[in-house]
């Protein structure tokens, strides 16, 4: 007896299995949809690069949702720096914030380097569920960041027991 498909693949032409593995190549590795409709074909299925598009456009929404659970969650450690990169031909800040264990909490790109970017940085990364609100967080010499966590204090952003530490040169 043949065993029924999940609803998610209903009205599919191929097997779900391949489906998987079409978008998680593509996800996974920086291919194109004609790299990954050649590699299914050359395993022996006829598939369309426009093919792999659609399954990507449908599956992998679902598929960030279910695997966000199983991502291990970061801890309330966090240090926050920014640096200056090219980004498309502009020099922009990369803010960013990772955990003790390097982890990343969040990121914000700036074009300039004030208290508004660093606080845009902050709101960011707490209003994701995933990570848990900072006991600590060690930021670098910019003044603007002790000045931006007692606003979120303030505002009850942050607990009142969250500590700063400046540090000017972090590990």
């Amino acid at each position: 007896m043949c065993k029924p498909r999940p609803v998610l693949f209903k009205w599919r032409h191929f097997e779900p299995t391949i489906i998987l593995c079409a978008v998680r190549w593509y996800l996974r590795y920086s291919l194109s949809y004609r790299d990954v409709a050649e590699l299914v074909i050359e395993r022996g299925l006829p598939v369309h690069h426009t093919s792999i598009w659609r399954w990507v456009q449908q599956y992998a929404p679902e598929l960030n949702k279910r695997c966000r659970r199983e991502l291990k969650p970061t801890n309330g450690s966090w240090r926050v720096d920014e640096t200056y990169i090219r980004v498309a031909g502009a020099w922009t800040y990369l803010y960013r914030a990772v955990d003790s264990t390097g982890a990343t909490v969040d990121f914000w790109f700036s074009t300039k380097r004030d208290a508004a970017a660093a606080k845009r940085l902050f709101q960011k990364a707490l209003r994701n569920p995933a990570h848990p609100r900072p006991r600590v967080i060690n930021v670098d010499g910019n003044p603007s960041y002790p000045r931006v966590i007692g606003e979120l204090k303030q505002e009850r952003k942050l607990s009142r027991q969250c500590r700063c530490r400046t540090c000017p040169y972090p590990e």
